[in-house]
């Protein structure tokens, strides 16, 4: 091989097959690895479609976090000539050679190689900077269409709730995170890592749904908290709680979360959401008579039994209903209940 690709790499061994991980630089991945199979049938490649809307966040990402962007590994087959060198005394550590002839097909990370070749465009400064690559020996259509198999079927995307709670850069994230750290109830009967509450559970809320509904009231109610002071939410939450009833029985555990969510509306995330919209709407009117305004979610039947009340709003054939129009429903009749007018 007279021109080759050179990188750092370590061998390994899985399925008594040899494969490579290679140190390569952000600024030759663009011709490095090729991917111009999108016309071709699917029987005929071996790579999802390429999702070009994807494209420019994963650069903005990179772009907005230049000091702290962490990329996972890209996978790919070689086709054509490679060969490793290992360092002297060393089996498994070395130098990859690719002979630039080679034909290099990314099974897995193709959006993020669109990414960064996008993000170079922007910041050609990350040029230096390197991705770890796996790298197989290319045996052929049939195996290349299976690994893309295995290397995505076992991938499971984290729930909402803990990819909002582990988020340092999302401001609201970081306020919701302080909330329920300084209210009990939601400290203790919030899940923080599932979305999807187990029909079993012992939580009342999501942290999707706190975070969704917090958001929202911050907002709609132009308050100015933040992670440091989140007195403003805080105090709305704990008004809110001060009138469920049924919540604070909770919090004694005098009737358990899983038994209140089958029974009622109120202990599910669309409430939380639908109260918080409801709620803005009540600072925004009176600003410092919110709080008495609160008072009239005692007065809400929440029981589902109460379908003429909730059926088409919070219920759909009995089930609750999470869409956006059935928040705003719930919203809309909370806010009725409430006598407001302007001072």
């Amino acid at each position: 091989m007279d021109n080759t690709y050179s990188f750092a790499a370590v061998r390994g061994v899985q399925a008594r097959r040899a494969f490579y991980v290679a140190m390569v630089p952000l600024k030759v991945i663009e011709r490095l690895f090729r991917f111009d199979e999108e016309d071709l049938p699917v029987e005929l490649r071996a790579q999802r479609d390429l999702n070009r809307a994807r494209i420019p966040a994963i650069a903005r990402y990179i772009t907005d976090n230049a000091d702290e962007y962490v990329l996972s590994a890209l996978s790919a087959s070689i086709d054509g000539a490679f060969r490793f060198e290992p360092l002297p005394g060393q089996r498994s550590i070395g130098t990859l050679l690719i002979d630039m002839t080679a034909v290099i097909l990314i099974n897995d990370g193709q959006h993020r190689r669109a990414g960064i070749v996008e993000a170079l465009r922007e910041r050609p400064s990350l040029g230096d900077e390197t991705i770890a690559v796996t790298l197989f020996p290319d045996e052929g259509l049939e195996r290349s269409q299976q690994m893309f198999v295995d290397l995505n079927q076992h991938g499971v995307k984290p729930a909402r709730s803990l990819r909002l709670f582990y988020d340092g850069r999302d401001d609201v994230a970081r306020l919701t995170r302080a909330v329920a750290d300084a209210i009990p109830l939601f400290r203790e009967f919030t899940d923080f890592s599932r979305s999807n509450l187990p029909a079993g559970s012992r939580k009342l809320f999501a942290f999707s749904n706190l975070h969704t509904a917090t958001k929202t009231l911050v907002s709609d109610a132009r308050l100015s908290a933040t992670a440091e002071d989140p007195a403003g939410v805080v105090a709305f939450w704990e008004a809110v709680i001060e009138n469920m009833p049924d919540w604070q029985a909770v919090g004694r555990r005098e009737v358990s979360a899983a038994d209140l969510r089958r029974e009622t509306v109120h202990a599910h995330g669309i409430a939380l959401e639908a109260i918080a919209i409801a709620g803005a709407r009540m600072i925004d009117l009176d600003p410092t008579g919110w709080r008495e305004a609160l008072t009239a979610l005692r007065r809400v039947d929440w029981s589902r039994t109460n379908k003429r009340l909730w059926e088409g709003r919070a219920l759909l054939n009995g089930r609750v209903n999470r869409s956006r129009t059935s928040v705003l429903l719930t919203a809309e009749l909370i806010s009725r209940a409430v006598p407001q007018q302007r001072p």
